[in-house]
């Protein structure tokens, strides 16, 4: 007989939950009704909210209730009085919102945010693996918090539904943001992007063709610039092909052709993500010295550490520096420059999510059904089930599986 790999306990508990069960003839549990808190953010520029007016609207319709801290979404233009207006709460204290059974946010909680939250609450926020300290997770553990880290969240056709959202606003952004320093008022060259008939195209290099390199490059097109693309993914350059319509100028992340491509180029956009710690640093700086002088650098990648060896992390105030006669854009969080569209497509995917958690019944029954949110939880009831973090930080991990069977 050939050699049978023993399978892992998760394995054996996935297998589990496929099979028919008893408990399916049951009677369909009754809509669990749910406390929601969104507290205001105290992170710096982060202006995003993670519900608008009318999503607030709708969940109290269906009979929830939702608190909203006094001035949580005037950045994003939505005042206190869109969502009392349509029966949200607002606490005048960060106390009164940690006070629901559900805490939904933006940001990754602080450590005094955690020292807010009670014994077995649910957060849905950020995790941001690159900059979350031990500290946090052990915060969270200690008080037997289920957490999800919305950038894991995947939909039922396995994308991640979150990170996509917010890398098409950063996409489009960043061509938006460099035809601003291309013009004379932000000290640039004094050039159109795109350029106009007898006149040669703005010419783009985009690093990495994901979700964020897709949109820069149709802005970039849809402006009339000639659009260069890099990735060592052959499969990600032909979906991205696929999705513009047309062929693009692209090639793998060969250092001379690259060096080659951004000598000559007007704008460099750093797309490349990964999915745990930092993004990877394939440009050198040598490579930035032979830049035009005046072209412009628009590091989205820079939240992860940049691709580019010469960013250095700027923000919204003070968001370019020159280096080598080369610009700099490396705001980490360009989403947040346009909040109140990131909160629109943020509270589309927080809406239907919360629906589903009360459709099922409670968090238990929602993760036994969806794979996809099964995959963004992180912590439940006090318990690691998240890999990465285990590993990172030498502590004990769970198999969900295994918890939601009692296990």
């Amino acid at each position: 007989m050939g050699n049978v790999s023993n399978p892992s306990f998760g394995d054996l508990a996935r297998e589990a939950s496929l099979q028919p069960q008893e408990k399916l003839l049951a009677l369909k549990k009754k809509q669990d009704s749910l406390s929601i808190g969104i507290p205001k953010e105290t992170i710096f520029q982060e202006h995003r909210v993670p519900l608008s007016p009318m999503a607030v609207q709708l969940l109290i319709q269906q009979g929830h209730e939702v608190f909203i801290e006094s001035n949580c979404g005037d950045k994003a233009n939505f005042p206190d009085l869109d969502y009392s207006s349509v029966g949200g709460i607002i606490a005048q204290t960060p106390e009164e919102v940690y006070k629901c059974d559900l805490i939904l946010k933006v940001a990754p909680p602080t450590e005094e945010e955690i020292d807010l939250m009670k014994d077995g609450q649910i957060l849905i926020s950020a995790l941001q693996m690159v900059r979350t300290k031990d500290i946090i997770i052990k915060k969270l553990l200690s008080k037997n918090i289920t957490a999800i880290g919305y950038e894991f969240l995947r939909d039922d056709e396995g994308s991640l539904p979150v990170i996509r959202s917010m890398s098409e606003i950063a996409g489009r952004a960043s061509v938006m943001i460099a035809a601003e320093y291309l013009s004379n008022y932000n000290s640039g060259k004094g050039e159109l992007f795109g350029g106009i008939p007898g006149i040669q195209p703005t010419q783009v290099v985009i690093i990495g063709a994901g979700g964020v390199g897709e949109y820069a490059a149709r802005a970039a097109l849809g402006l009339g610039a000639s659009v260069k693309v890099f990735d060592n993914s052959i499969e990600k350059i032909r979906r991205l092909e696929k999705s513009l319509g047309c062929r693009i100028h692209s090639s793998t992340l060969i250092p001379k052709i690259l060096a080659k491509a951004l000598a000559e180029c007007d704008l460099a956009i750093g797309a490349l993500r990964s999915p745990i710690g930092l993004s990877p640093c394939v440009v050198t700086e040598e490579m930035v010295v032979n830049m035009r002088p005046k072209s412009i650098v628009v590091d989205v990648s820079i939240d992860q550490g940049g691709c580019f060896e010469t960013s250095e992390a700027t923000n919204h105030k003070m968001p370019v520096y020159e280096k080598h006669g080369v610009l700099h854009y490396c705001v980490p969080n360009i989403a947040s420059r346009f909040s109140r569209t990131a909160s629109y497509a943020l509270s589309n995917i927080f809406t239907p999510l919360l629906q589903g958690i009360s459709n099922d019944g409670g968090i238990e029954e929602c993760l036994r059904k969806h794979k996809g949110i099964r995959e963004g939880t992180y912590m439940y009831k006090g318990k690691l089930t998240n890999t990465i973090i285990a590993e990172r930080y030498n502590l004990p991990r769970r198999e969900i599986e295994f918890l939601l069977a009692g296990l």
